[in-house]
């Protein structure tokens, strides 16, 4: 018979566990580790500054350790947000820069805190407390204004160019506002064109280089080129004809008094001036980014492509422009009139009425 024998194989000593770790302290060190990978990732410095002011108030309202917070914590501070009367958008931002500390803790640093803590980590966000995105329970969720109502701001804007004390401002405002609903621009966009941006030339209407397009975060601007539909171009040759030279000489194309672009919060705040300035009741005020969708949903209700209202816009996927597009309620019986008159004409040979 064989004699068996164990042998004892010394090991190496496994990873030492910190003992009675403070768990604030080891949680400041957790956010740092977080940061840090913000950094590494390439997040701009406003966007560093500005996350970790959001996430240093969201654990501080949730009052205990993020790997001992509770779906029912959760529901606490963005019920409390609620009754507050914070932004859905604001409250989105508290759960999902929660949810990313909590992924980031599960990848990095959950056997740490399992050995030194005891606690496994679950994620307390789940179906029931999970922010919907701002689109599903905002004021975005209203239509945008009607084709009828933009054209009856337009023309308020129109009348007031020849009876407002100074020319060049009110004109500057209806050509500006134009371009903001018929190019479908950002105001931000708006506010930093340049003359030399507008090509009266290129392609059949002429367009418009947005060179500082609202990109992906870290990615920098995304340009793109936007056409000067429904004659937004004839608007832009009066104005560079007729107005602009009225301000001082400077490369913006929408200049303030002293020359210089102005600022996106000018444009809000013009745009809310003016229409106190028009008497409308406040359900009839929108906004300049309201402009923005309804130039989704009225090319989209008179039947562009929404690939190419995705392309006008700058969107990165179709499902960002489906969110803008809020059609009419009378939306699907126009579009079968349309259809069915089409149908009728080819059948007879006539010409369907548009």
């Amino acid at each position: 018979m064989v004699e068996s024998r164990l042998r004892v194989i010394e090991g190496r000593p496994g990873p030492e566990v910190p003992v009675a770790w403070d768990p604030w302290e080891f949680q400041a060190l957790c956010v740092e580790a977080f940061v840090a990978s913000w950094r590494a990732r390439g997040f701009s410095p406003v966007t560093v500054d500005n996350d970790i002011g959001l996430l240093e108030r969201t654990l501080q309202a949730l009052g205990r350790p993020a790997w001992d917070v509770t779906p029912e914590d959760i529901d606490r501070v963005v019920g409390g947000l609620a009754v507050e009367g914070r932004a859905p958008s604001t409250r989105r931002g508290y759960v999902q820069i929660f949810k990313g500390f909590h992924r980031f803790l599960q990848a990095r640093k959950a056997a740490e805190i399992e050995a030194a803590f005891g606690v496994r980590l679950v994620c307390p966000v789940d179906e029931f407390n999970a922010s919907r995105h701002v689109g599903d329970d905002s004021p975005a969720l209203l239509p945008p204004p009607t084709p009828e109502r933009v054209e009856e701001f337009f023309e308020f804007l129109k009348a007031r160019i020849a009876t407002a004390r100074k020319y060049a401002p009110a004109a500057r405002d209806y050509a500006l506002f134009r371009t903001l609903y018929h190019a479908g621009l950002r105001s931000e966009e708006a506010s930093l064109l340049d003359r030399p941006d507008v090509h009266f030339g290129r392609g059949p209407f002429g367009k418009l280089h947005v060179r500082f397009g609202k990109g992906a975060h870290t990615s920098g601007p995304r340009p793109r080129w936007v056409p000067m539909l429904d004659q937004l171009d004839l608007v832009l040759r009066w104005f560079l004809d007729d107005v602009r030279g009225r301000f001082p000489d400077s490369s913006a194309l929408f200049a303030d008094e002293s020359g210089g672009h102005l600022h996106q919060g000018t444009v809000r705040n013009r745009l809310r001036y003016l229409m106190e300035l028009e008497g409308r009741p406040a359900a009839d005020r929108f906004s300049p980014h309201a402009l923005r969708r309804a130039c989704a949903t009225h090319n989209y209700e008179r039947g562009v492509d929404l690939v190419a209202i995705q392309q006008l816009l700058g969107h990165w996927t179709v499902s960002s422009t489906m969110r803008y597009v809020r059609p009419s309620a009378t939306f699907i019986e126009d579009a079968y009139r349309r259809a069915v008159t089409t149908t009728l004409g080819e059948l007879s040979g006539e010409e369907p009425t548009p």
